[in-house]
């Protein structure tokens, strides 16, 4: 069963971990419109009998990137509902072969941000590339979901296709800033969860206590602490996969 981690006046927003990757995913509930909005859906089905017990209906789907186990779930939700969601991403993520005919489309720049509403619920959606060309963070009501751009002390590799070191670090500064602006008991909401050094297996952490201890956060203001963190590249399938998939393309 999802586990309610954030209630506000707005809003419910459940969570739940899923697949072999340990993915982290997040269904938003508007109370005023007892609408759903689903992100990152790794199983369609798992979230359409959720939201079917809540008596709920999902209208919408975000997509943080387009990464196989972010939008696995995807395909399920329209062939086992009688609704058709609303699916949002970002366009640059077609830079890494991405297409969808659903798709209602972010176009904002590179390290910017727009406006999106779910109900009555304002939400910034920010474009943070660097783990792929058009990841996005999105915030709003006391949440930071951060997909795989930051998790709770690290962040996202970026030697994946339509990766890219720099402008992952360019983005980490950048929210580094935007985060002055929120709440310091916000959530943040990543796309994975992962042991930390002391055994344990948290799935969110207050922003304060982000900001203290993420070490993507705290190296990004220097190239040299950068370049040499352990967790932005590894030498296995899927970066070999990735260098397959430059050749080709170059």
């Amino acid at each position: 069963m999802p586990e309610l981690i954030l209630e506000t006046e707005k809003m419910l927003l459940y969570q739940q971990q899923l697949g072999e990757w340990n993915n982290l995913n997040h269904l938003i509930i508007c109370k005023s419109s007892n609408q759903a909005c689903i992100i990152d859906p790794f199983d369609g089905k798992f979230w359409l009998d959720f939201c079917q017990l809540m008596e709920v209906e999902i209208t919408e789907i975000w997509l943080t990137h387009t990464h196989w186990d972010h939008i696995k779930g995807v395909d399920a939700l329209y062939h086992n509902s009688d609704i058709q969601p609303i699916l949002r991403c970002h366009i640059l993520e077609q830079q890494r072969g991405y297409e969808s005919t659903r798709a209602d489309w972010w176009t904002h720049d590179e390290l910017s941000s727009v406006a999106t509403m779910f109900g009555d619920i304002e939400f910034t959606v920010h474009c943070t590339p660097g783990h792929s060309p058009g990841h996005v963070t999105i915030i709003g009501d006391g949440a930071i979901i951060t997909g795989d751009c930051l998790f709770l002390h690290s962040c996202g590799r970026t030697d994946l296709f339509g990766g890219d070191q720099e402008k992952q670090r360019l983005s980490v500064l950048y929210l580094k800033e935007v985060f002055d602006t929120v709440t310091l008991d916000s959530l943040i909401l990543p796309g994975h969860q992962y042991e930390q050094d002391d055994g344990s297996i948290p799935t969110t952490i207050g922003l304060e206590t982000f900001l203290q201890e993420n070490l993507a956060i705290n190296s990004a203001h220097d190239i040299l602490l950068w370049n040499n963190l352990p967790f932005l590249s590894f030498d296995d399938n899927m970066a070999e996969q990735a260098r397959r998939q430059r050749a080709m393309q170059s």
